[in-house]
């Protein structure tokens, strides 16, 4: 236990990255042991991503980086604008907006920070907003693209937990919606201390234009059920109703209605059956094509070449983190440091409040320091087997450990967020620090909300028959 946890804290506090850590710190157990064979560290590390739901990863990051060339994020934020933009503080709550709907299709929060969080922040400062302002809601409302499904460290979680990735997916649609709220209320009283109007006129006509644009994409479902209702294949019935969309969109020439279309395929392709959440992360990268390539005509060779590469490289550095965290948990449970831990949390309580509490403690801690996925890897095999036993479903413990970990992001020394965004604002990393501060206000009280009302999260997937 001293030699692979002590070796991994003191590598880490000299710099090294995490994975090299990780697989260091094992290598250092292995051969001071002398008790598990050399081959076992290869073994386990090709275990660890020889897992069918990770295929998913790649297929998600491909994504969501086609959908920043392809033009999609420019659309989100008029799409925004549009249906937000004339309340006071409108492009800050332009912001929130366009994070959510951004969020359905990149499911990580760096595509969002990286991708609409660039527009965004451009837009707020042209506009005279602080530059500290226009960086803290930018990185708030980043968080939300991992809770929002699709979602990459759902993916990892579910993998790790042996638990329902499409029931987490759906587990984080309310507490998304409830983060929305609570940013958009924080908006509203800074906008009312501060005094801030709104950045673009009231018109009936652009709200009305947003809200025909949500109800076609709401109708698109329902079309496709009544068709099936009336006794045509679920196919004819998808084909039909994706036609008849084509046709609207390229009629009135809507500026998001395809867009937001993509977390409609893929909840619904998952609600209802038609493909799984690996299965899903496919069909968002073909609708990621067919609107830089066919509908919006704005992707080349050269661009779609640039972000393949990006995903393998990013793919790449995922991959080897979990293949390092990998071995490392397993050999966190062979010598039985997992169980330590474990019996010295059960022996400080076995009220399930107070050990959720200890652990957004301690998660929180973690966050600042690991990487989201290595600290998922590492803290599951740790942390489910006691909430199980103190009665906490693996769905909500699920939401709480990636909310916990989302708000480590936007904190140094390893939020890659905060680093992000320090560079497309050209700020200091300390200076982006406090500019996050107060946002992160809206993000503790979902936290709280969440951990403490189960149903939020637990809710949808039960009414869509995903859990008991």
């Amino acid at each position: 236990m001293l030699i692979l946890v002590g070796s991994f804290l003191g590598l880490m506090i000299l710099g090294v990255p995490v994975a090299i850590s990780m697989a260091v710190a094992s290598l250092a157990y292995i051969i001071a042991s002398g008790t598990v064979p050399d081959v076992i560290m290869a073994q386990r590390m090709i275990a660890g991503v020889e897992s069918f739901p990770l295929l998913a990863v790649p297929f998600f990051i491909l994504a969501g980086n086609l959908m920043n060339i392809a033009g999609v994020t420019g659309r989100i934020y008029a799409f925004a604008v549009a249906l937000v933009g004339w309340m006071r503080g409108g492009l800050a709550q332009v912001n929130i907006i366009g994070s959510v709907i951004f969020s359905g299709m990149s499911g990580t929060a760096i595509a969002d920070a990286a991708g609409i969080g660039t527009i965004e922040i451009k837009a707020m400062k042209d506009h005279g907003y602080p530059t500290d302002v226009a960086v803290g809601v930018t990185a708030a409302s980043a968080t939300l693209g991992p809770i929002i499904p699709p979602s990459l460290p759902f993916v990892i979680y579910g993998m790790m937990a042996n638990t329902s990735i499409g029931a987490l997916f759906l587990g984080g649609v309310i507490p998304g919606v409830v983060m929305t709220l609570f940013m958009m209320a924080t908006v509203a009283i800074f906008a009312r201390l501060r005094n801030w109007g709104s950045d673009s006129p009231f018109s009936l006509k652009q709200i009305g234009t947003a809200g025909l644009e949500v109800m076609v994409v709401m109708g698109f479902p329902i079309l496709a059920y009544l068709m099936v209702w009336a006794g045509l294949s679920e196919n004819v019935a998808i084909g039909l109703a994706l036609a008849a969309l084509l046709a609207l969109d390229y009629y009135f020439d809507f500026s998001a209605v395809m867009a937001l279309m993509t977390p409609v395929i893929l909840i619904g392709g998952m609600t209802m059956g038609w493909f799984t959440p690996t299965e899903a992360a496919a069909a968002a990268v073909i609708w990621s094509l067919f609107l830089g390539l066919v509908r919006y005509r704005s992707m080349t060779m050269r661009s779609l070449a640039k972000a393949t590469f990006d995903t393998i490289e990013t793919t790449a550095s995922v991959l080897f983190i979990v293949t390092a965290a990998s071995i490392f948990a397993w050999l966190l449970t062979v010598s039985n440091t997992a169980q330590i831990l474990s019996d010295a949390i059960l022996g400080l309580t076995q009220n399930k409040w107070v050990f959720l509490i200890l652990v957004n403690l301690l998660l929180l801690f973690i966050g600042c320091f690991l990487d989201t996925i290595a600290a998922i890897t590492i803290v599951v095999p740790i942390l489910l087997p006691i909430a199980l036993k103190l009665g906490v479903d693996p769905i909500h413990f699920g939401l709480i450990m990636t909310l916990n970990l989302m708000i480590g992001l936007l904190h140094p020394p390893l939020g890659m967020v905060l680093f992000v965004l320090s560079r497309v604002a050209k700020l200091s990393v300390e200076q982006t620090t406090m500019a996050i501060l107060p946002w992160l206000v809206p993000l503790f009280a979902a936290l709280i909300a969440i951990t403490f009302i189960p149903e939020l999260t637990l809710w949808l997937p039960r009414t869509m028959g995903m859990l008991r």
